[in-house]
């Protein structure tokens, strides 16, 4: 088997679908009929970071230009080796891309949707029409499931669920760095930690959608009850000085900082430094940062408005607020303070790369049979 993959970014990336995608390359590679997976990323942030790659892994660089440079690059792909089992699409808006694809190699396309982007249509009609006729689709959350199912509802195919994993050898409990607590100046203090892009972008009626907002606003409140307390606020990205701005005019100067980017390499240590993790997100597609916050023994705060539920297993990993009341939120963050630190949930093991592998090969012997089951509603659970 012969598989190409198209991802926006995975290796030589950051964030989590880069670290999503880095896991779905290594699963594919270790499928047991598979003797090439050929990737070409659309971006690569960081081309100077050195990650192995699997042994089977062609990983092809040479279209991160620009759009043109892109389709050249995966042109040339298909016309040098045009034998291809499978084409992946990592991404919704690389389906026009794809399909061009499918009718070279004619291979089936199979369509990996996130969040936010796959829950509406898009503002490319041709990208919406295939939408609706890809060959299967693997979704991170139920709830990105239902939502694309809402308004593409690719006929008899209701979709496979692939939800993000965690690297229980990498994120594990552990101390406290103390070169990182006298970085930011957090010796001695309680400290609620946030993670993610501080991007414009990435906003939800003028808010950073992943809940930055609504900490600042109740941290006031909370500091009459915890007066050490310091908001944690780990990441970089263009709406960073209008939250620096607010944390100011709330009068917050000692109790928020703001790291901006932080290597790979210290995430974990980063981690570790909090006391509770909080995330009242609102359009979250899942949330791989509250895997990793309670694989090193953060107990977690996760919506109960988007799909990030699905990552604390409803509840039962961790602690779910309403992202509109602020006092449910200052209640879930009181409550996790009140947890015992460097204890990883027991269930937590049902995200674990090794049910990540099993659950994607379970998907691709589907779909390359081509005996797709028209309601995948719950067809990898038992994995």
């Amino acid at each position: 088997m012969r598989v190409l993959a198209l991802v926006p970014d995975a290796f030589g990336g950051y964030g989590g679908i880069a670290e999503y995608n880095r896991d779905l390359l290594r699963a594919l590679c270790a499928y047991p009929t598979c003797s090439e997976v050929v990737a070409i990323p659309r971006q690569m942030p960081m081309p100077d970071v050195a990650e192995p790659l699997p042994a089977i892994l062609t990983y092809v660089t040479s279209g991160l230009g620009g759009k043109l440079d892109y389709l050249v690059t995966v042109l040339r792909v298909v016309q040098s080796s045009p034998r291809f089992d499978l084409v992946l699409c990592a991404h919704i808006n690389l389906l026009p891309v794809a399909f061009l694809l499918r009718l070279w190699a004619r291979a089936p396309v199979a369509l990996l949707i996130h969040g936010l982007e796959a829950w509406r249509p898009t503002r490319i009609p041709l990208t919406n029409f295939l939408s609706s006729r890809v060959d299967a689709f693997i979704s991170v959350s139920q709830l990105t499931k239902r939502r694309f199912l809402g308004w593409a509802g690719p006929k008899g195919n209701g979709g496979f669920l692939l939800p993000c994993s965690v690297d229980f050898e990498r994120f594990r409990p552990g101390p406290k760095n103390t070169t990182l607590l006298d970085r930011y100046g957090l010796a001695g203090k309680t400290v609620v930690m946030s993670l993610g892009r501080l991007s414009a972008s990435e906003s939800y009626k003028g808010r950073i959608y992943k809940g930055i907002d609504e900490v600042l606003e109740l941290l006031p409140d909370l500091t009459e009850e915890i007066v050490d307390v310091v908001y944690l606020v780990v990441g970089e990205g263009s709406d960073r000085r209008r939250l620096e701005e607010k944390a100011k005019s709330l009068g917050l100067n000692k109790h928020v900082v703001f790291t901006g980017y932080v290597p790979e390499s210290e995430k974990v240590d980063l981690y570790r430094l909090a006391d509770a993790f909080v995330m009242p997100s609102r359009v979250e597609g899942f949330g791989i940062v509250f895997l990793e916050a309670m694989a090193c023994g953060v107990p977690v705060v996760a919506s109960k408005a988007d799909a990030s539920r699905e990552a604390v297993r409803n509840g039962a990993l961790g602690i779910l607020v309403d992202p509109s009341d602020q006092q449910d939120i200052k209640a879930g963050i009181l409550e996790a303070l009140n947890r015992p630190k460097g204890v990883v949930p027991e269930g937590l093991d049902y995200f674990s790369y090794n049910r990540f592998e099993q659950r994607l090969h379970y998907i691709i012997g589907n779909v390359l049979q081509k005996g797709m089951i028209t309601d995948q509603a719950n067809s990898t659970e038992v994995l």
